[in-house]
């Protein structure tokens, strides 16, 4: 039995955790508040993973130190990442412990193509370039010997746990109660969707296998769906009919930007919505043996998310 630290009890957080403790793991999940995830056989510790001092303190004696956090203010990246990001490296490097991070497909910014690891990170939004950056920092310590960093990387999170931050189950609530979605860009493309679960899956097994280590790791994830096919598959998947969709254009997302700092956040990102946005997940899949979970069951898990959550 080892002990892992787990940084961050969102649905990527909670999953990492479940798998651990289901193999008899001793893990602890860190928050800011410290709250019980009711997870069987977790435990749980108040921390600001932001301050490097009490960060190395928790994370002695680890086997690995998982990056699960995800920054509540989605406009406020540029101040809240790079400080959490150095204070995670810090504690990896001082420690010992791999450092396993849950990346996601912005560094590679608009592409032409399925998504492979060996593209180069090419963004050139602000979120995109940061979260390169931060890979970056992670990978130079990696080949200088002071680490062990892995990162893995998925596209839009379906499954329990993601709520308004996902573009499927922000729009569920609504359409379950049969209202019009309202979906961002095109609706008809092509376009990858991740299961929470297969990101953990795939952060464990990173973590665990050094030959892993040193790189990126594009997470098994289902052939694409359009955004009306991946909500209209979650519907029936809730014994409920399609409903009618409706797009957000860029030009509305522009205008809604000039008054909400959440929604500009969007509209630069909007290219992910505008031509196809699809994964190559080959290396992981012949690497790790891991395969996505089954469509129809994402379907059905995303869907008692929600319902669980009274949201619906």
């Amino acid at each position: 039995m080892s002990d892992h630290l787990v940084i961050g009890a969102g649905p990527v957080g909670r999953h990492v955790a479940a798998l651990l403790a289901e193999r008899g793991e001793h893990v602890t999940v860190a928050t800011r508040s410290g709250r019980d995830t009711g997870l069987e056989g977790v435990g749980h510790v108040a921390l600001d993973a932001a301050d490097p001092e009490a960060l190395t303190r928790a994370t002695e004696g680890a086997a690995a130190l998982y990056n699960c956090a995800n920054p509540g203010d989605y406009t406020q990246w540029e101040r809240t990442w790079p400080p959490l990001a150095a204070s995670l490296l810090t504690a990896a490097e001082r420690t010992g412990a791999v450092y396993a991070i849950t990346g996601n497909l912005y560094p590679y910014g608009p592409v032409d193509g399925p998504m492979r690891e060996d593209l180069p990170d090419a963004a050139t939004d602000h979120k995109g370039i940061l979260r390169a950056r931060l890979w970056r920092d992670s990978l130079d310590a990696h080949r200088a010997g002071r680490v062990r960093a892995v990162e893995v990387r998925a596209s839009d999170y379906v499954g329990p746990g993601i709520g308004a931050n996902g573009h499927i189950t922000r729009v569920l609530p609504g359409a379950l109660a049969g209202k019009t979605a309202w979906m961002i860009g095109r609706t008809d493309l092509p376009h990858t969707f991740t299961d929470v679960l297969d990101v953990a899956r795939t952060l464990v097994a990173a973590a665990d296998d050094e030959s892993a280590h040193g790189r990126l790791w594009n997470v098994p994830s289902n052939p694409p769906r359009s955004q009306v096919e991946a909500l209209t598959d979650v519907l029936a998947a809730a014994g409920k009919p399609p409903v009618t969709v409706r797009r957000l254009p860029g030009g509305a997302l522009r205008a809604l930007g000039l008054v909400s700092p959440m929604m500009r956040e969007i509209a630069d990102m909007r290219y992910q919505w505008t031509a196809p946005y699809v994964l190559d997940d080959t290396a992981a899949r012949a690497h790790f043996g891991i395969e996505p979970t089954p469509w129809d069951e994402v379907c059905r898990r995303t869907a008692a998310g929600v319902a669980a959550s009274g949201r619906a």
